[in-house]
């Protein structure tokens, strides 16, 4: 540990290095991402939706219109075996060959999975393709998910909030639901390497997304391809996961990393309530191939 100061929730001042807009499953502009971020004294930002860089450009003229420092990044949908990885991918140069093709590949199977579950759902809730789409801000420019289709359900009056549809029928767990054909994890800790960027392992203990969470040898595993951090400050991991983590995390000279996972109104999730240190924030852009926006 370095100086920084740390309670419960992870060190106390810094950045919120997991965050989604209305590229993916946010309700916020990246601009309004920055305005909040800076004025709540967040020291900076990054910009994760979901395998998309669509919402980069806009963010990088917010943080740079108010001098707000910005990393940029994305979350990739992966597996690894039984387990479903998120992996957040910081600072990659957005023209690489490799996450160009794993993006198009990743999103046109989110787009076909997600036209699947519309047609299951609409057998008992009267929803339509338009209405999912009619909730997405970007049109095709928007990473198109589970939470697109929560939010016609509370349009249509089925359920009050998004949480509510997701504890219903949006459910991993419901009939309706079909996994995300995702690439492994592994491939994804390689292309990001190859594209210059930090690839870290999001929410890798939340129960609440699997009910089986990665092992310590897959995270070994991992390491061992050029995986480069944990996100071990996040509301989903437990007290001795975060311990379990951080243990490896010092084995493995692994970063360790904090972030909100904040969508707007979409999550209860508060901007800054975990956070990266200024420190770990300096080696993702020291190993990452694009300058940090400022």
């Amino acid at each position: 540990m370095s100086s920084d100061e740390y309670n419960d929730c992870g060190p106390t001042s810094g950045w919120d290095l997991h965050c989604h807009t209305v590229f993916s499953d946010g309700t916020k502009t990246p601009a309004e991402l920055v305005d909040l971020a800076c004025t709540i004294g967040l020291h900076g930002a990054a910009i994760t939706d979901h395998d998309t860089t669509a919402g980069w450009k806009d963010a990088q003229k917010a943080a740079e219109d108010c001098g707000f420092p910005l990393l940029r990044g994305s979350e990739i949908t992966a597996q690894d075996r039984r387990v479903s990885v998120h992996m957040l991918a910081y600072q990659y140069d957005p023209e690489n060959e490799g996450i160009v093709n794993l993006f198009r590949s990743t999103r046109q199977s989110r787009l076909k999975r997600a036209k699947r579950m519309v047609s299951r759902l609409s057998k008992d809730f009267p929803i339509t393709w338009n209405d999912v789409m009619s909730q997405t801000k970007k049109g095709d420019e928007t990473t198109v998910g589970r939470p697109h289709m929560a939010d016609a359900l509370v349009a249509a009056g089925f359920y009050r909030t998004r949480s509510d549809a997701f504890a219903g029928a949006i459910s991993s767990s419901s009939k309706y639901y079909i996994p995300t054909p995702s690439p492994s994890a592994l491939k994804v800790v390689q292309v990001v390497r190859q594209a210059g960027g930090v690839s870290v392992v999001a929410h890798p203990a939340d129960y609440s997304r699997n009910r089986i969470l990665l092992s310590d040898a897959q995270i070994r595993e991992l390491a061992d391809a050029g995986l480069d951090g944990l996100e071990v400050w996040h509301r989903g991991n437990g007290r001795e996961e975060r311990e379990r983590l951080l243990g490896l995390a010092r084995e493995l000279r692994l970063l360790v990393t904090g972030g909100s996972d904040w969508h707007g109104a979409g999550k209860p999730n508060k901007l800054g309530e975990n956070l990266t240190p200024d420190s770990v924030v300096m080696q993702i852009v020291e190993r990452g191939a694009i300058p940090l926006v400022s």
